[in-house]
């Protein structure tokens, strides 16, 4: 069945006329069925379809009052709404909604447990701020809402699956319960991918850079808009190698592995968030280690 369905996938991609070989289009629709198969939780991604059927006019759809990326299944004839839940979303109901004609879509939202993660830091200050670094964390964190909200860009392609940004182990996952020196914090938000210092780290993606910094916790970071609400981010760089409002394509440079902000050691933290909400990346690469 599994084989079926990216079969359908594949000949949706095809039959679309998408400007891709059959190696790209098999890499899509494996995502793409990646995605329908697996439920929607918290930190994951909702496939919903939708009653709009008409493949050139793609409708306006929000979750939380943010537009949501959208797929045109030739299967069913049907878009599909592709919407990002987020890590503090209860279990039940929550709804989907037309813009244009107010339609209103409910979708279920089943129950996930993460894993815990407990860290010893030495630097206190990463653990329990003062009182400047919380207002540096305050402007920072506008800035990065901005940044994974940035204004609705359409392009020619949903740009997936995303490339693993660098070579090395996944080592802390996705929606980790945390805990720094024994004080629980957020939940990880990102996926780690273990590296050595000054590894190179690649646009998953064609997009465009929206924002570079560096922040009190993620260190030296880049943001990248790749389209329909589909917004990467790479922290702790030692390196940034690309400038705010600059295009890049798929495999390019973009900055090197490091250690700044609050890192125990070397590594890459990869955050991937769809409409305005962080994912779990693995959803969207078709690599397992």
């Amino acid at each position: 069945m599994r084989y079926r369905a990216i079969g359908w996938m594949l000949f949706s991609i095809l039959w679309l006329g998408l400007s891709l070989n059959v190696a790209q289009a098999n890499e899509l629709a494996t995502v793409l069925n990646k995605i329908r198969t697996t439920p929607a939780v918290a930190g994951g991604i909702a496939w919903i379809v939708l009653n709009s059927n008409n493949p050139t006019l793609p409708p306006d759809m929000r979750y939380n009052g943010k537009r949501v990326a959208l797929w045109f299944d030739v299967q069913t004839q049907r878009w599909v709404a592709l919407v990002g839940i987020p890590l503090s979303t209860a279990v039940g109901t929550q709804t989907l909604i037309d813009a244009q004609t107010n339609t209103r879509y409910p979708f279920q939202i089943v129950d996930k447990k993460y894993a815990e993660q407990r860290l010893t830091l030495k630097n206190k200050r990463q653990v329990d701020p003062e009182p400047d670094d919380l207002r540096r964390i305050e402007q920072e964190n506008k800035l990065v809402q901005i940044a994974l909200n940035p204004a609705w860009r359409a392009v020619s392609l949903l740009p997936l699956p995303l490339i693993k940004p660098v070579a090395g182990r996944f080592s802390s996952p996705f929606g980790l319960r945390r805990f720094f020196n024994n004080q629980p914090r957020k939940p990880h938000s990102g996926l780690d991918i273990s590296a050595g210092q000054g590894a190179i780290i690649q646009s998953p993606a064609d997009g465009i850079v929206v924002l570079t910094g560096d922040f009190f916790f993620n260190g030296n970071s880049v943001f990248i808009d790749h389209g329909y609400g589909i917004v990467t981010m790479y922290c702790h760089l030692s390196e940034i190698d690309v400038q705010e409002n600059q295009a890049v394509s798929v495999g390019q440079p973009i900055g090197k592995v490091g250690m700044t902000g609050r890192a125990t050691g070397p590594h890459l933290h990869w955050g991937v968030s769809f409409n305005g909400t962080m994912i779990d990346p693995m959803l969207v690469i078709n690599e397992t280690e």
